[in-house]
């Protein structure tokens, strides 16, 4: 079946469901502290090193590409290119990635890194409690863990998602969440 986009062309009106994480990769300039935060500090296991390089084309390239294991086969990735030094005011992402654990693990995680000198923030969204902190290659985290009751919130934003998107684009700018606490 196809469709045609807001563009104009030909889509693919074919369901794609992406599965998991595979990886989200970033960049670093000091593996050892990247290794450490991961997999010391986060409890992700550094479950990949691939050492690749090419003496090919001007200055040929060398870097250490490293992956830190989620329980579903998923990573986070980081390169560290042979001889690059940290640009000068590199900016932190504008985004973040985003990993699901338990309460417990949240917790545990927290006093981890109060114990290295880390100032985690957690925020109550309501649907999912957040501990948000920056890794040491500026790269913002969010460890989240879901509300007791989300499997009723996602079911109810499955109904209204494209409404409620629709409604903010029309200028109506009216919070919808009332599962988030008053204070947060």
């Amino acid at each position: 079946m196809v469709d045609v986009s807001e563009s104009g062309s030909a889509v693919a009106t074919s369901p794609i469901k992406v599965q998991r994480l595979h990886h989200m990769a970033y960049t670093t300039y000091d593996m050892a502290k990247t290794r450490h935060f991961y997999e010391d500090v986060v409890g992700m296991p550094l479950a990949q090193t691939w050492v690749e390089g090419t003496d090919a084309g001007p200055g040929g390239r060398h870097y250490v590409h490293c992956f830190f294991g989620l329980a579903d086969g998923g990573a986070i990735a980081y390169f560290e290119h042979h001889g690059a030094t940290e640009p000068e005011n590199r900016p932190n992402s504008e985004g973040h990635i985003a990993f699901k654990l338990d309460g417990e693990s949240q917790d545990a995680l927290k006093e981890r890194l109060e114990a290295e000198g880390y100032t985690p923030r957690v925020t109550d969204h309501g649907y999912c409690r957040s501990l948000y902190v920056t890794d040491p290659s500026g790269l913002n985290l969010e460890f989240t863990v879901d509300a007791d009751d989300i499997e009723q919130i996602v079911a109810y934003q499955d109904r209204v998602a494209h409404d409620e998107l629709k409604r903010w684009q029309s200028g109506d700018m009216t919070p919808n969440n009332s599962w988030r606490p008053a204070d947060h």
